[in-house]
Order: structure tokens, then C-alpha cells, then sequence
């Protein structure tokens, strides 16, 4: 659906994006997570044709957006960071608007109008003019223009920034429910974001592709955390040697458990060597507090990737 080929932006001296290559296909929902100034926004201009690469291609639906912008952008549903609203129009006239701009045949604007405020919500609203609506509200009109000629692809830059904790949930469901019909690429600094709503991670710092991963893939762990009393010897020698087991180390006396050590067991398989391990404590006659699967944060892991960038960076 998405094909980005070795795609660059520059801004005079500033290379704001470098040299990203990635596919996305039909129906995914894909979150682009950075911090700010990680280039987020500009790929996603480039995407929409706002802004031309500086080198490489992009092609959606296998048309190339340099060559053939408009057939790019009828492809697509776009909601920029800061939606593209008119305070003093009503929320049906400024959606009757944005759907003869979008291209909609005039016989089909009605039930395009009716299909997007269903979807989004926005049905006690119609008639409401835009400056009366709380930013939750004004979202949901900045979503429901971006659907109205039902696009392919949705892309939506920062779409609960700014909202309380109640309009993030319902923003977040509409997200998911859109992406039952359409590809959705998601651009956001928050975290929880991601976790709440996408099926792939693409990580972005300093304009490189850091990460491009399945959400569960990214978060899946396959380190066992296991509490021993302390005092307790040979543990790295009997853990080392199981199968499956890459490493064995200590990571210090357990947050939870008074006179307990926790060590980390690192395997190198999907399947679960907990039942390995404590069978080799009871052989072994340790007294056990705990034995844990490790569970990973995108927060963890996108602070592994800083560290691993900065640490490329100054090789």
C-alpha cells in the first residue's frame, strides 16, 4: 500500500529525515513514535505530498507521490497536527465543504456527511458551530473531514495532543475502529499512544529508522526474572547451564522481596524455561521468592534504542 525507498529530506544544511526505507500493507495500524523534532512530521508531508524528498520515492497504492500528487492525496485521509477547522462555520456546513474539496460527487455529499459524522460521533453536533466545541470535539471534525471520501490510507499526526484522559479513550477507540477498513499511520511523542492502539512500531530518532518491529514482537521478552534467597551460591553455574539459557547474571537484592537476590535469565527461545528453573532450585535446594517473566515497556525499549543511537553515533 506504502513504499518508501531510500527517502531523505533536507532543510538547507538540516537533514531532517535520512534515508528511510519501509512498506506498509493494507489494513495496518502503524504507530511512528519519536521524540519531537525526530522528523515524524515531515515524513508524514512527504507521504501526503505536502513536501517533496530530497532523494529517494514514495509511492502509495503504487503511484508515486512526486509524479502524480492528486492521485496520491485521493488516497488518502489526513489529519495534521493542528486541524484544519473554521471556527465559525457549522460542523455540516464545514463537512459539506471539505467533501466537494475532497472530490465527493455532489449526489453522494449528503450520505459522505452522514457516514463520516456517524463514525466519529458526531451526531449531536451537526448543527453545532466549530468554536462551540471542546478540543475533543474539534478532533473528531478533523478526523471525520480526513474520512469523508473513505481513503485508503489515514494518516493522523498527533491526534490526542492536548485532549484530557476521557477524550484520549474516545479518540483511541475511533482510531481502532477505522483501521477495521483502513491503513492507519499513527504519529506520536506518547508512549501509551502506541501501546493502546497500533499492531507496528516504527521509531524514528534523529530522522534515522531506529526500529520497525510488531508491536508484540517489541515488548516480547524472553529474560526470566527469578528471586533466591540470599547467600544462595552456584546460581550462575546451575542456571548457565540449562538449555536454552544464553546468560545468567544478578541484578541486584529484589525491590519486593526482603532478603531476596533476583537474578536475570536470559534464553534464547519463545518457549517458557520457567519449569527448567525451578527444577534445577529444588534440585539444587534454594530457597525461591519468585520466578517472573521479564515484561518490557515501549518506554524501555525506546530508551534502548536513544542508547544505542547515541552510541553509534559517537563510534
Amino acid at each position: 500500500m506504502i513504499r518508501i525507498a531510500n527517502v531523505s529530506r533536507n532543510y538547507g544544511t538540516v537533514r531532517a529525515v535520512q534515508d528511510i526505507s519501509l512498506e506498509i500493507g493494507r489494513g495496518e495500524i502503524v504507530g511512528l513514535l519519536g521524540h519531537n523534532g525526530a522528523g515524524k512530521t515531515t515524513l508524514m508531508k512527504m507521504l501526503t505530498g505536502y513536501l517533496e524528498p530530497s532523494q529517494g520515492s514514495i509511492t502509495v497504492g503504487g503511484v508515486d507521490v512526486v509524479e502524480d500528487r492528486q492521485s496520491v492525496q485521493r488516497q488518502i485521509g489526513y489529519l495534521p497536527e493542528s486541524a484544519p477547522l473554521y471556527p465559525d462555520m457549522l460542523v455540516q456546513e464545514y463537512l459539506q465543504m471539505m467533501a466537494a474539496l475532497r472530490g465527493v460527487p455532489h449526489e453522494k455529499q449528503p450520505q459522505a456527511v452522514a457516514r463520516a459524522v456517524s463514525a466519529t460521533g458526531l451526531e449531536t453536533h451537526v448543527v453545532s458551530p466549530i468554536s462551540t466545541l471542546s478540543k475533543g470535539f474539534r478532533q473528531r471534525v478533523g478526523i471525520a473531514q480526513a474520512i469523508l471520501h473513505e481513503p485508503d490510507v489515514l494518516i493522523l499526526d498527533e491526534p490526542t495532543n492536548g485532549l484530557d484522559p476521557a477524550q484520549i479513550q474516545s479518540i483511541r477507540g475511533l482510531i481502532r475502529r477505522l483501521g477495521d477498513s483502513t491503513t492507519v499511520l499513527l504519529s506520536t511523542h506518547i508512549l501509551q499512544e502506541v501501546e493502546a492502539v497500533c499492531d507496528r512500531v516504527l521509531v524514528l530518532i534523529d530522522g534515522t529508522l531506529a526500529e520497525d518491529s510488531p508491536l508484540k514482537d517489541l515488548i516480547n521478552s524472553s529474560t526470566i526474572k527469578v528471586s533466591v534467597l540470599e547467600g544462595t551460591t552456584g546460581i550462575e553455574r546451575s542456571l548457565g547451564g540449562l538449555d536454552g539459557v544464553r546468560k545468567t547474571y544478578k541484578l541486584g537484592s529484589d525491590p519486593v522481596l526482603s532478603g531476596f537476590d533476583q537474578w536475570a535469565v536470559d534464553c534464547d527461545a519463545e518457549t517458557s524455561r520457567s519449569p527448567e528453573i525451578l527444577a534445577a532450585a529444588i534440585k539444587a535446594g534454594w530457597t525461591i521468592g519468585a520466578i517472573t517473566p521479564e515484561t518490557l515497556t515501549l518506554e524501555r525499549v525506546f530508551q534502548r534504542l536513544q542508547r544505542e543511537h547515541i552510541a553509534r553515533s559517537a563510534s
